[in-house]
């Protein structure tokens, strides 16, 4: 028999599995996209960067990440920084560090190589014995707030998205929110500036992730990869198609710059395409490069992604769920 307390019981309890289940609070999520405000905030932001011993024919540069809560990577590049000295195929070295108290030490069991941070300078030990210091380098792209020149079409500067659909703007930047241009282009040079955030808890694509679609269908790859190997997926890939010849990504909230010459697809007068569309890459003024083909009709998550047909298209900037910020966007459209 079904009393009258059971009733209500089961009834109750029809209730809350009806209910939606309640949201579990995310884990804290740390990340800055203001320069001023990282450094106020985490102390680890003081520390990242590049370093560079004195130039001499030994010269040695590092390049500091920061991995959220005290701990860190640097990278030791035999002659200097890449673009400066250190090229693609000569010597890097990773050591790991952590913060303790006003100090980070930084070893490598396997090379026996050791480093220490402390009052702005980097001392390493290198394993012949040898000992350098490395004072802190701020690096700026040669064509960082470059002027558009006559003939230019100004896609952003600052003032409004009239150029763009779906375009976003915050303090005076054009934010990475899936954003096309009206205009569509074949033949052009593009100059575009970016800056990706801080956000040292996250690793990978989830760190500052966005891209710039030519045409709508190739992507040069936009991330916070400062310090990594370069690959086809990191800023300065042409995704899935090729790495940079060197990973020239300066560290997070530093304006930096893409420059970059595309040459659109030629067809014939029947529409048989004759020639595939090629790119030349400027990262922060250091060529990448050089008259690349490209070989599919289009990359991943490309916007456009049927056959290619003809060689106008507009360009896009990827939404990734990254706040890439975005200035300063022009373009010389070709003949």
């Amino acid at each position: 028999m079904i009393t009258k307390t059971r009733l209500i019981a089961y009834g109750i309890t029809a209730m809350l599995s009806a209910l939606p289940l309640i949201a579990q609070p995310k884990p804290e999520q740390r990340f800055w996209t203001d320069p001023e405000i990282a450094l106020r905030e985490d102390p680890d932001f003081n520390v990242q960067g590049e370093y560079r011993s004195e130039n001499d024919k030994a010269a040695i540069g590092a390049q500091v990440v920061a991995l959220g809560k005290g701990q860190f990577e640097v990278y030791i590049l035999e002659g200097g920084l890449p673009g400066a000295g250190w090229e693609s195929g000569m010597s890097r070295t990773r050591l790991k560090g952590e913060r303790k108290e006003n100090k980070i030490e930084f070893s490598d069991a396997a090379t026996k190589m050791t480093a220490i941070f402390e009052s702005g300078m980097i001392t390493v030990n290198q394993t012949d014995g040898a000992k350098k210091s490395l004072s802190r380098v701020t690096r700026s792209s040669p064509t960082l707030d470059a002027k558009p020149p006559e003939g230019a079409v100004v896609l952003f500067d600052g003032t409004s998205t009239d150029a763009w659909l779906n375009g976003k703007i915050d303090n005076g930047h054009l934010m990475a929110n899936g954003s096309t241009s009206k205009q569509q282009f074949g033949d052009y040079k593009l100059h575009l500036e970016f800056r990706t955030p801080y956000k040292p808890d996250d690793r990978g694509q989830k760190r500052g992730n966005s891209g710039i679609y030519h045409s709508g269908r190739w992507e040069t790859q936009i991330l916070d990869s400062f310090a990594l190997e370069g690959k086809e997926n990191e800023c300065g890939g042409i995704y899935s198609i090729a790495k940079p010849r060197l990973n020239m990504c300066l560290p997070p909230l530093t304006w930096q710059t893409y420059d970059v010459d595309f040459t659109a697809a030629k067809f014939d007068a029947s529409g048989n395409r004759t020639a595939l569309p090629r790119i030349t890459v400027r990262l922060n003024g250091v060529l990448i490069h050089e008259n690349r083909e490209l070989t599919k009709d289009f990359t991943p998550a490309a916007p456009h992604s049927k056959p290619l047909t003809t060689p106008e298209g507009p360009v896009y900037l990827q939404q990734h769920d990254n706040p890439v910020a975005f200035r300063n966007i022009w373009i010389v459209p070709g003949k």
